[in-house]
């Protein structure tokens, strides 16, 4: 295949990288620094420690869907080393979910004091994407590893 096949998704990762880099950079300390005057450190702390703990296995994906890339350049598509990228995109769409599901209790605190519904829907919105995102993974993992299988058997009997 050619090197250039994938470029544009290479290009797409990398500017998504580079912007949740720039909201953790950026973004949320100003976002919480407008919000410090409004809510006490017990409601902004775990929301802002679990903004930052979700950036590890986002970018760790990201990561993950740059090697997938690779390997589809270098037409190893079909391999277990794409399975292993995939669950392990996987792993990270249920641990983003998982901590941003952990969230919503102090999401739910802050709306209640701030009469402000839509920090819940945004908790729940990031929560309910990574799941997908998830779920999606795993889906092509299975399909992955299907043909894996069945490209594995061919080799075999010829």
């Amino acid at each position: 295949m050619e090197r250039g096949t994938t470029f544009f998704l290479r290009a797409t990762v990398v500017v998504i990288g580079l912007a949740i880099l720039a909201i953790c950079a950026w973004g949320l300390p100003l976002v919480i620094g407008d919000l410090a005057d409004t809510f006490p450190a017990y409601m902004l702390l775990p929301v802002l420690i679990i903004a930052y703990a979700s950036a590890i296995p986002f970018f760790y994906a990201l990561y993950q869907a740059l090697r997938l890339l690779r390997f589809i350049d270098r037409n190893h598509a079909f391999s277990e080393r794409s399975v292993q990228a995939l669950k392990r995109i996987k792993y990270c769409g249920f641990a983003i979910c998982a901590l941003y599901a952990a969230s919503l209790p102090f999401l739910y605190l802050m709306a209640e004091k701030d009469d402000a519904p839509g920090l819940v829907v945004i908790g729940l919105v990031i929560a309910f994407a990574s799941l997908v995102i998830a779920v999606f993974a795993a889906v092509l993992q299975q399909l992955l590893k299907s043909a894996v299988d069945f490209k594995s058997e061919l080799d075999f009997t010829v």
